[in-house]
C-alpha cells in the first residue's frame, strides 16, 4: 500500500503544473484558478483508489479538474461576463484533446531545461517557480527591468528552439 501512495503522490506532483494549465485556460482569474486546483487535488486524493495504475494520469485528473471547473463557472454565473456553458464544453473537449502532448512538452522542456547554463536557469526558477516579478529579479540582481525582461524573453527563444529541435528529431 505504501509503495501505491509514493506512486499516486509523485504522479500528483507532477501533474501539478499541466494541470493547472489546463485549469488556467477555462479560468482566466489566477487566484480562482488555484482554488479549482486545491478542489481538484483533494478530489484526486479521496479518489485515488479509483485511479487505474498504467493509464494516463492526467488524462484521468483533467477530466476531474474539468468538473471542477464547470461547478466553479456555474457560481459565476452572477457575473456579467461569463462564458457559456457551451463554450466551456467545447473548449474543453478540446483541451482534453491535447493533454497527452502537454506531458511530452513537459518532458522536453525539461531536458531543455537541464541544458541551459546555471545562471538562466536560476532566472527562469525565480521567475515561473518562485512567481518573482521581473522588478523583483532586477532588484535582487542588480540589473535593470529591461535587462531582466530581455534575458528572459532570448531564454525563453532558446527554450522554443531547444523543444523544436527535439521535435524535429522525434525524441519525446
Amino acid at each position: 500500500m505504501e509503495r501505491s501512495t509514493d506512486l499516486f503522490i509523485q504522479l500528483l506532483t507532477d501533474s501539478q503544473p499541466a494541470l493547472y494549465a489546463s485549469i488556467r485556460t477555462l479560468v482566466p482569474d489566477r487566484e480562482a484558478a488555484r482554488e479549482v486546483l486545491q478542489e481538484t487535488n483533494l478530489t484526486l486524493w479521496h479518489k485515488a483508489e479509483d485511479y487505474e495504475a498504467g493509464t494516463s494520469f492526467l488524462s484521468w485528473a483533467t477530466s476531474i479538474a474539468r468538473h471542477h471547473v464547470l461547478n466553479y463557472r456555474r457560481k459565476q454565473r452572477r457575473e456579467k461576463l461569463i462564458f457559456s456553458e457551451e463554450l466551456v464544453q467545447e473548449l474543453s473537449a478540446v483541451q482534453a484533446e491535447f493533454v497527452n502532448d502537454v506531458e511530452s512538452y513537459v518532458t522536453l522542456l525539461r531536458g531543455c531545461l537541464e541544458k541551459l547554463p546555471a545562471e538562466q536557469r536560476e532566472l527562469i526558477t525565480l521567475r515561473y517557480s518562485g512567481d518573482s516579478s521581473v522588478q523583483q529579479i532586477a532588484d535582487s540582481k542588480g540589473r535593470t527591468v529591461g535587462a531582466v525582461s530581455q534575458l528572459l524573453y532570448r531564454i525563453r527563444e532558446v527554450l522554443l528552439n531547444c523543444i523544436k529541435l527535439q521535435l524535429q528529431k522525434g525524441v519525446t
